[in-house]
């Protein structure tokens, strides 16, 4: 089954991380005395992708761009995961299982300098052949780049891979990619929609190698 990829979301599906990019995005909010839901958050950042762009048009005391707002999250983000976040259920299991067989990669709009350290830290970096951040490529999902990027870097046709999604978003960018797609929801993303995602699991336990195949067909 090596003529198959699968390619990894970063954030909510590796690790549990939306609640320490909220509080990072807060932090900078905070500077010019906005804030915002955590239901706003799940929308507009988690499910849309377009927070800072959201922010900016909303907020006119906000004076930075949204590229400016992202840079100085990225210190207080990191700091946080490294120190706090954990694992998803089921992630590491469900890694070894899929590394025996396919070639895997991570596709994420995270930066180098949180996802990196992050997989030394629960020693996953070997399972991967490929982590692709945002570096790697030009647009952010719900554009397709990360995935195409990230098809490419492990010489599969994006037809031949299954991402692993928690966010429409990224299921977009997926269908986008021409790939195929697993969402699984966590609590920021329950409803989000996916319905062009070719299966909707509970959990990554549930994403085996029978299915993954079966989806590629």
């Amino acid at each position: 089954m090596k003529d198959v990829g699968v390619l990894f979301d970063f954030d909510g599906v590796i690790v549990d991380s939306e609640e320490f990019w909220f509080r990072a995005y807060s932090r900078v909010l905070a500077e010019f005395d906005v804030s915002v839901t955590r239901e706003v958050y799940a929308k507009e950042w988690v499910s849309l992708g377009r927070g800072p762009e959201y922010a900016c048009a909303t907020f006119p005391q906000i004076t930075i761009s949204p590229d400016e707002m992202r840079r100085r999250r990225t210190p207080i983000v990191r700091d946080l995961i490294l120190a706090e976040a954990e694992l998803m259920p089921h992630v590491e299991a469900t890694l070894r299982r899929l590394a025996m067989l396919f070639p895997v990669a991570v596709a994420t709009n995270s930066e180098a300098s949180v996802v990196l350290p992050f997989l030394e830290k629960f020693g996953l970096r070997p399972l991967f052949r490929e982590v692709v951040t945002k570096e790697c490529y030009a647009r952010p999902k719900p554009a397709p780049d990360a995935f195409l990027a990230a098809a490419a870097a492990i010489g599969m046709p994006p037809s031949r891979c299954v991402v692993i999604e928690d966010a429409e978003k990224g299921v977009v960018a997926a269908h986008r990619a021409g790939a195929r797609c697993i969402a699984i929801p966590n609590s920021w993303t329950t409803g989000n929609d996916f319905s062009t995602a070719d299966r909707v699991l509970r959990s990554l336990a549930d994403v085996t190698p029978e299915l993954v195949a079966a989806i590629v067909g």
